[in-house]
């Protein structure tokens, strides 16, 4: 039981600011370009309990990767709806991106300056927590933003797709929508897509963006989920 709250105190606030994160920056986007919908509804917001959706939360501790409720967005209202999309499902993958990128830098940074302090001190006990909270903000980050460009709806990824392409293949690509986390489940649990797809990819943005504490974001990520 103690383990199981240490590992939730490390995973917890990286987890919710990267779903919630995520889903604002689609609302936000949304909002500039014309769809005031997520403002009417309140979920202009970094509180996570406006976004949090139990079982998505769940999963994160589960299989290492979650959702929050959508933000609400009506592509109707935007002023160009076919290329606005884009901009709105790109937000959340940028979002996670970026977010992945500061966690690298704190982390880095923290762990330099944890070297000049004898392990047992004060001071590397405070860091310690911090250090351990960005290395898995690192790669819940990463994963979110890779997840979600799958070019397949409701993914984001699919949805930029739907506004890349012409209107005929954008039509018949919107029509998978309805089934798609059918098919998304079915990928993730029944083939080999993360080992073969997602994985590498997540190994190549964890050995740019933590470097030498590449090592680091694995152990924490390896200790968390087993």
């Amino acid at each position: 039981m103690e383990q199981f709250f240490l590992k939730l105190s490390i995973m917890l606030v990286p987890a919710l600011m990267a779903i919630t994160c995520h889903e604002v920056s689609h609302g936000f986007v949304a909002d500039r370009l014309g769809d005031r919908t997520a403002r009417y509804m309140g979920r202009l917001t970094l509180n996570p309990l406006k976004h949090l959706d139990i079982f998505g939360t769940l999963m994160v501790f589960i299989v290492g990767i979650g959702w929050a409720k959508p933000v609400p967005v009506n592509f109707h209202n935007l002023r160009n709806p076919k290329r606005d999309m884009i901009w709105v499902a790109g937000a959340g993958p940028v979002t996670n991106f970026l977010l992945a990128l500061v966690s690298a830098i704190v982390m880095r940074g923290l762990a330099a300056l944890g070297e000049g302090f004898p392990d047992g001190s004060p001071v590397q006990t405070f860091l310690d927590p911090l250090i351990l909270m960005s290395a898995f903000s690192v790669y819940i980050n990463l994963l979110l933003c890779i997840f979600n460009l799958i070019p397949l709806p409701p993914l984001d990824g699919g949805r930029v797709a739907v506004g890349l392409l012409p209107y005929r293949q954008a039509e018949m690509l919107a029509r998978v929508e309805p089934y798609g986390m059918i098919i998304i489940i079915i990928l993730v649990f029944f083939t080999n897509i993360f080992s073969t797809v997602i994985s590498p990819m997540l190994d190549v943005g964890i050995s740019i963006l933590a470097g030498p504490q590449s090592k680091l974001v694995y152990s924490v990520t390896h200790f968390l989920m087993r």
